[in-house]
């Protein structure tokens, strides 16, 4: 650290009765009080440096009496005009990082400059300041903290804007340009000194060697810094995601423990209640300057620290742009997501649900917005476009067919993933008993079909929901159960849902009979059902190793449990009652669309989209089904 020595006399201050003093043959004849403190000086050495005083002293009427001046508004306090005074009388003084932004304002609001005498305090301070503290990297840094306490000060002087600047600066140069500190100089130059494996370890730590000393300003501060180093254009924006990083795991560590502790402590007085909206303020504010800093390019910053933002603007009550903001960037790169990150606790007073489940329903809801994602190969000039246009060869038109491939099946891929993380998220949530089945529903379908290659997931989590809501009725499990494709089931899933007695009858009866058919179709042996199973298909005249046939008016099962998968295709002499059948129950479905605004298209609608030869395979079997009733 960088400091200068003004001044060559001794310390003759001293202190009598809380009055300060300087050692003098002669009298004092000037008192200056400041803020409560209260200097017994001389005029000659002040007046003939301070414009000021020199003012104010002309502006009163000569008397016997030592004049007394009152400075109640002095920048700096009583060290800044001790100081001040100090240089006055030419006693040493000694500036460096910590003081020279209070010595400067004092020297201004004293008008010690030029005009009174030459090598003035402020042309000294200038000097300092110029040649010596902007061309350090920790002494730009404490004194650009310094100006904090005398703000106005230091804007209407361009401290704070030439310490940002001298920062910026630095940051976009080679550390090994850069004059640091004796230990920071140290351990930059040991990182780069290593080679091999060590270096390639510590190669992202080199180049983000700034991040952690401007994480010690604040808010204000640093996010000014933080514009002038963007404004540059040289630091990747990966490194201004891990600069961020390391400044919110600074100030926002444990956020929701410190939310707590001081929501408890608003019931104990009003006081502590004040002080606890002043701390969630400033941690308010630095958050939303951290969203606002974030880079534009996707991957800048993890998805996980992105989710973790969004918790914090959750528990601080941050406002619904940042929150929207956030929500925006997850869905940008939601492949990347864990269901932990987003298991956001949901504070507000208008829901009783754990998480907040209308934040990430809009997350997925923004992913699914997104189309395709961009073509993975460079973007071409419109010249080279239209003279592909004018040429195109059998070869050029195969290149772009699979440049296309490639840029959909990226898109594919990412909305598999997602598909997992939503089934997994699915699972989390169902446990909460005052999820709504509607927003359960609304998350399961946010994601297209293809998204699920396998239903398992998105079995167990509706499992799970039953198991929580017991007192869902027939409809409404029904409704749960028509986001579940039982063809997509596996073996063992099947087999559990088979024996899950909180299933509806209808979902039970479809199991069943796809997986009869698969085994047909693959030779192999269905398990045996559990008697208590057999028995609830005995009730209803149902055997599961026959396919269901239509439902007529002497089916014993009741209504709310019909199969609606009951229009299988069959021989020809039933298709007209298959017709009716299907009609009938896709008027039903639309009644009950009509009831909750959550309805589904008929299930036969869909199994009449099955490839031709899996319905081939099920007109066989209900042809051997047919013949062995004639025979009997």
């Amino acid at each position: 650290m960088k400091f200068m020595k003004l001044g060559s006399r001794p310390d003759t201050f001293y202190t009598t009765e809380a009055v300060r003093s300087v050692s003098s043959e002669v009298s004092s004849d000037l008192i200056i009080q400041v803020k409560g403190s209260r200097y017994m000086l001389h005029k000659f050495p002040l007046l003939s440096k301070c414009m000021r005083l020199q003012r104010i002293c002309s502006e009163s009427p000569e008397t016997l009496q030592p004049q007394i001046i009152q400075l109640p508004d002095f920048p700096g306090g009583i060290e800044a005009f001790e100081l001040c005074a100090k240089f006055c009388y030419g006693i040493t003084i000694t500036l460096s990082a910590y003081n020279i932004v209070a010595v400067r304002c004092a020297a201004e609001y004293l008008q010690m400059t030029e005009d009174v005498e030459k090598g003035n305090l402020v042309y000294k301070v200038e000097v300092f300041f110029n040649s010596c503290i902007l061309h350090g990297w920790k002494d730009s840094i404490i004194t650009l903290q310094s100006t904090k306490a005398f703000s106005l000060w230091s804007e209407d002087l361009g401290i704070t804007s030439r310490c940002i600047e001298s920062i910026a600066s630095k940051v976009l140069t080679h550390p090994s340009k850069v004059s640091l500190s004796h230990s920071h100089s140290r351990r930059v130059q040991d990182d780069m000194s290593c080679n091999g494996a060590e270096s390639q370890r510590h190669q992202q730590t080199i180049k983000g060697w700034w991040a952690e000393d401007i994480a010690e300003l604040s808010i204000d501060l640093y996010w000014r810094t933080m514009i002038g180093i963007k404004s540059g254009g040289k630091i990747p924006s990966k490194l201004i995601g891990e600069a961020l990083q390391v400044y919110a795991s600074r100030w926002l560590p444990n956020i929701s423990r410190k939310v707590k502790t001081n929501r408890e402590a608003t019931t104990a007085s009003t006081s502590d209640s004040d002080s606890a909206g002043e701390v969630t303020s400033k941690h308010r504010l630095v958050l939303e300057s951290l969203v606002s800093l974030l880079p534009s390019e996707k991957g800048a910053v993890s998805c996980s620290f992105l989710l973790k933002l969004l918790k914090v603007a959750n528990i601080l009550n941050a406002s619904s742009s940042s929150k929207m903001e956030l929500a925006r960037r997850v869905a940008l790169q939601l492949e990347e997501a864990r269901v932990s990150d987003l298991l956001i606790p949901c504070l507000s007073h208008s829901s009783d649900t754990l998480y907040d489940v209308d934040i990430v329903l809009t997350i997925f809801e923004q992913f699914m917005l997104q189309g395709q994602s961009p073509p993975t190969s460079p973007p071409r000039s419109k010249l080279e476009i239209e003279r592909r246009r004018r040429s195109r060869s059998a070869e050029n038109v195969d290149l772009e067919f699979q440049e296309a491939r490639r840029s959909s099946s990226a898109s594919h891929s990412s909305k598999l993933k997602v598909g997992r993380i939503v089934d997994g998220y699915l699972q989390e949530i169902a446990k909460d008993v005052n999820l709504p089945l509607s927003k359960f529903i609304a998350i399961a379908e946010t994601i297209p079909n293809f998204s699920r290659p396998d239903h398992d997931d998105l079995y167990r989590a509706i499992d799970i929901y039953l198991k929580a809501h017991p007192d869902l009725n027939k409809s409404e499990r029904k409704r749960l159960c028509r986001i579940l494709d039982c063809r997509k089931l596996s073996v063992e899933a099947c087999m559990h849902a088979a024996q899950n007695e909180k299933l509806p009858l209808r979902v039970v009866v479809q199991v069943l009979f796809f997986e009869q058919a698969r085994a047909a179709a693959t030779g192999t042996k269905v398990a045996d059902l559990p008697s208590n199973i057999k028995a609830l298909l005995a009730s209803h005249n149902i055997d599961p190793s026959k396919p269901p046939g239509p439902l007529s008016t002497t089916t014993s099962i009741p209504a709310d449990d019909e199969w609606s998968n009951s229009g299988i295709k069959s021989p020809k002499s039933r298709n007209s009652r298959l017709r009716t059948k299907v009609a009938g129950e896709d008027d039903l479905d639309e009644n009950e669309m009509n009831r909750d605004g959550m309805g589904r298209p008929s299930k036969f609608k869909a199994f009449c989209a099955l490839p031709r030869r899996p319905k081939r395979m099920f007109n066989k079997l209900l042809f051997i089904n047919r013949s062995g009733s004639e025979k009997n």
